[in-house]
């Protein structure tokens, strides 16, 4: 071995070293060592310049921006959002072997090898995506604010796998009228799921959640009206003869101020818990009354609101007064709603046309 040579390399590689610390200022202080050791490395190999310090200083990392707005949606009474941010961190941060990634990390290489990670686990398209949305809307969020600049959105390069419904999640006319004629002992857990079903389905499909937080003040005359806890859109219903009569049995000597049904939310992050509670309740129930009706489809909280959206198609209702309906912000998110009715309808028109 070259004794001068090798002495001259590690000279020159110190030098690099000392000179990268020193350009970087205090903002080593918001990296750790293993950061740091990347960067050396690459001044190393020629492929980082003077410009190093900008890119620590704009390197906020994922759950730190995570943080502030995971707090601002539980602030907001909205820790359903909060819990989806919070799990989607998790799952990347596990990803990136428990270390929190830096934002200026996440790139369309990084995003893919994620992605790929989770699939080779055996986790669903629908939950990688879910994963995904969730890590884009900080991403872009951090952006929007002026929290990080990028030259290079990964978004708007990496493409999200599509979410793809496995389940049917919409039953007939038919089965409601059977669930109508179900009966069970007055003032029974069962009993009250069956009025909450047929409530929900009257008021066009109304959120279960939404259910839950109705007050005796949301009923005006001949109409209730409340505010969609998802959006904050205000919708209001006209009480139909059988939404009258359901009413009439919770209204029944109650204040302006009380909630209408038994199965209250205040709506507040703190009493989350009991809402997810009284929603896995809910659906254990829907069970119940589904097999009793004769249901043979997966009934639930989420089956009411599509039924409702798919029955209004089928009966020939426009997209755009359906999307109104259901309180939803954009149609593209209905016509998410009615994907397997087109594709029924399709099929029938097929067989018509070929017999």
């Amino acid at each position: 071995m070259d004794c001068d040579k090798a002495n001259d390399k590690i000279y020159d590689q110190l030098h690099t070293a000392h000179k990268l610390i020193t350009d970087m200022g205090d903002s080593i202080n918001s990296i750790d060592i293993d950061t740091l050791v990347q960067y050396i490395y690459q001044a190393w190999d020629k492929k980082v310049d003077t410009k190093i310090r900008d890119d620590v200083d704009n390197g906020i990392t994922l759950m730190e921006w995570g943080k502030v707005i995971i707090d601002r949606k539980l602030m907001s009474n909205k820790p359903s959002t909060a819990s989806w941010y919070a799990g989607a961190i998790r799952a990347l941060t596990k990803f990136n072997k428990g270390k929190d990634p830096r934002l200026n990390q996440i790139t369309v290489t990084f995003l893919t090898n994620f992605q790929i990670a989770q699939e080779a686990k055996g986790n669903s398209k629908n939950g990688v995506s879910c994963y995904l949305r969730a890590i884009r809307a900080l991403y872009n969020s951090a952006i929007r604010e002026d929290q990080y600049y990028t030259k290079k959105n990964p978004f708007d390069h990496y493409k999200i796998p599509t979410s793809r419904r496995t389940k049917k999640k919409a039953v007939e006319k038919a089965d409601f009228i059977k669930i109508r004629d179900v009966h069970y002992n007055t003032g029974s857990p069962v009993w009250h799921a069956k009025n909450y079903a047929l409530v929900m389905f009257n008021c066009r499909g109304m959120n279960f959640v939404d259910l839950v937080k109705l007050k005796i003040s949301d009923i005006h005359q001949d109409r209730i009206f409340y505010g969609r806890s998802k959006t904050g859109d205000q919708l209001s219903v006209r009480i139909t003869e059988e939404l009258s009569k359901i009413l009439g049995y919770y209204t029944a000597g109650k204040a302006k101020d009380e909630y209408l049904f038994p199965a209250n939310y205040d709506g507040s992050t703190k009493h989350y818990e009991k809402y997810k509670t009284l929603r896995r309740r809910m659906n254990g129930h829907l069970k119940t009354i589904a097999m009793d009706a004769g249901i043979e489809e997966n009934f639930s909280t989420y089956t009411i609101r599509h039924s409702w959206a798919t029955i209004a198609k089928y009966m020939g209702i426009p997209t755009e007064v359906i999307s109104e309906g259901l309180g939803h912000n954009s149609l593209k998110t209905t016509q998410i709603y009615l994907r397997s009715f087109t594709n029924h309808v399709l099929d029938e028109a097929n067989e018509l046309v070929v017999s």
